[in-house]
This record gives structure tokens, sequence and C-alpha cells, in this order.
């Protein structure tokens, strides 16, 4: 009777798990192809324009080069840990996204579904603890190529983690005192009835945001990977699939920190003047949908054009960046 009843729900979930898996690898994928873009727009030239329709096929084409490229694993190498190394970090980067509420509720079936795979109470703790273990995909990788390049990039991935992860917890702590819960789902109800976070904790947000460049190793934190330093970081050795497991496995993370940094400062799936209007519920939440999704793209794009503006730091600056200033 229990499975009975729980049925629907099970459904309900998987359906959502499936639908938001898939569309960050797809968002991943056109990531890659949004930032070419970007960078040509910056630099004055075309960007790819081949594959399809104004290069539309070019994350096609370089997804299926992946795929069919010569697979090669180092002969002194951690096979295993090799192999664990990628996959870890493409699934702490997929899971992050469990607890991010992507809409209001729809109505379907006569039922209330939820938007949200899980509504945890201590949502943005599971989002720091999933976010700290990503780092064991790259430190187990980059140790386990038995390259000295890769392995430096591992150390200065690691170090720069947790370096920055303390700025961004603290600047968490103000908005925790602010909106008084832990839920996702929770901030993004208060920050309906009121004022969005980021009018409240504008400081709060700008090292949120300089945290989430050094979580995601992007320029000008991009030292883990610098390959005017190490070649090509941490996964110097990495070739087809693997490779772009660590590539894709970037990109998510840009994109679950874009919608993580919508929800807890820009009021995540809220739309201003959606609420006042009548709309039925499967409208406005598209509409919500619709919103969060400009938010991402807003991040998104800044994060691009800052990869594309300011030149890479220094390791002691990053360094003195995060634990002096």
């Amino acid at each position: 009777m229990l499975l009975a009843l729980d049925f629907p729900l099970i459904v309900e979930k998987l359906i959502l798990v499936v639908v938001v898996v898939m569309a960050s690898l797809l968002i991943a994928m056109y990531a890659t192809y949004a930032e070419r873009k970007v960078a040509a727009i910056l630099q004055d030239r075309r960007g790819p324009n081949r594959a399809g329709p104004f290069g539309l096929l070019q994350p096609v084409a370089d997804g299926i080069k992946l795929f069919f490229k010569e697979e090669i694993i180092p002969d002194f190498s951690s096979k295993f840990l090799f192999i664990l190394g990628p996959s870890l970090a493409m699934l702490t980067a997929v899971m992050t996204s469990a607890v991010i509420p992507w809409g209001d509720k729809i109505h379907l079936f006569d039922r209330d579904i939820s938007l949200q795979i899980a509504d945890i109470d201590v949502g943005i703790l599971y989002v720091f603890g999933v976010v700290s273990l990503g780092v064991y995909g790259i430190m187990i990788g980059s140790w386990a190529s038995n390259n000295k390049y890769s392995l430096m990039g591992g150390l200065r991935a690691a170090s720069q983690i947790i370096s920055y992860e303390l700025a961004m917890g603290i600047s968490l702590i103000a908005l925790i005192m602010v909106t008084g819960n832990l839920s996702l789902k929770e901030m993004v109800l208060q920050q309906q009835s009121g004022w969005w976070n980021v009018a409240k904790q504008p400081l709060g947000f700008l090292i949120f945001l300089i945290c989430a460049f050094a979580e995601c190793n992007r320029t000008p934190f991009d030292l883990p990977e610098a390959e005017s330093e190490l070649i090509g970081g941490y996964h110097t050795e990495y070739s087809s699939m693997k490779l772009g497991f660590y590539l894709f496995a970037e990109y998510i993370n840009m994109f679950v920190s874009s919608t993580i940094m919508a929800t807890l400062f820009f009021g995540g799936y809220d739309c201003p003047f959606v609420n006042e209007a009548n709309f039925s519920p499967n409208v406005a939440a598209l509409i919500g949908i619709g919103a969060l999704m400009a938010k991402v793209v807003a991040f998104l794009f800044f994060f691009m054009w800052v990869r594309w503006t300011i030149p890479r730091f220094r390791y002691d600056q990053l360094m003195r960046l995060g634990w002096q200033f």
C-alpha cells in the first residue's frame, strides 16, 4: 500500500532528475559554443561558423570528436583512480542541482508537482558539502596521472578551493542571519514577498561572486590548469571523453553556480509583477522558469566576459586576495 501511494511521487522525481541532468548537459554543451562566440565578439572575429547554421552544430561535432578520439592511459598511472577522477568531478557537478528550486509547482494530472528534486531544510549545507567533494575529482585525477604538472595543478585546486570556500561560507552566514533558514525554497519564497537578498547583502553577494570564480576555476582564477605554466594542469594526461568529463564538469559547475547565485541573491524564479497578476499556476511556473534562466544566462555571460577581459592572476596574488583581502 505504501509503495502504491509513493509510486506517482517516485515517477515525478525520476522524470525531474532526468530532465535536470539532460538540461544541464545540454546547457554545458552549448555554453562552450557561447563562450567561443563571446570571445569572438570581444576580440573582433567570427568564432565557430562552419558546422551547421551560425555554427550551432559545433558542440555536437566536438562531442563526436571526443567520443572517437584515441583513449590513452599512461603506463605508470593508477588506472582505477585515473578513471575515477573525471567520473567523480562529473558526478558532483550534476548532484549539486538536486536542491535548486527551478520553478513554482505546476498542476498536472490532478496533482501539484514540485519543480525541485529535493526540498531539504539544509539545502545550502548540501550544496557546500557536494561542492567540497568536487575537488577530490581533480585531486584524484591529478595524482593518478603520475605527472608533476598535473599534481601541481591538483594541489593548486585543493588549496584554492579551501581558501575561497572559507570566504564564501562567511558571506553566506550573514545571508542566513537575515533569512533565518537554510532552505533554498524558503529563501525564494521570502524574496517573493519582499526585497531580493542582493539589496540586503550587496557585499555578501560580491564576495560570493568572486569566490564562485575561484570555485569554478574560471579566469582570472584558473591557476589549476594554467597552460602557460602547467601545460594543461590537472587534466594534462587526459584524452577522449575523460577529458570531456572534466571540461563538461567545469561548465556544469558554472551553470549551477549561476543558478545558486540567482536563487540566493536575485529571487530565483521570482519575476516581479507576476505574483500580482492572475496567471494560472502552470503559466506562472513557466514564467518563473524563464525568469530564472534569464538570470542564469546573465551570470554565464558575465563569467565569459570576465574570462576574455581580465588576465590570469599569479598564484601568490590569488592567495593574498583570498586570505588577506
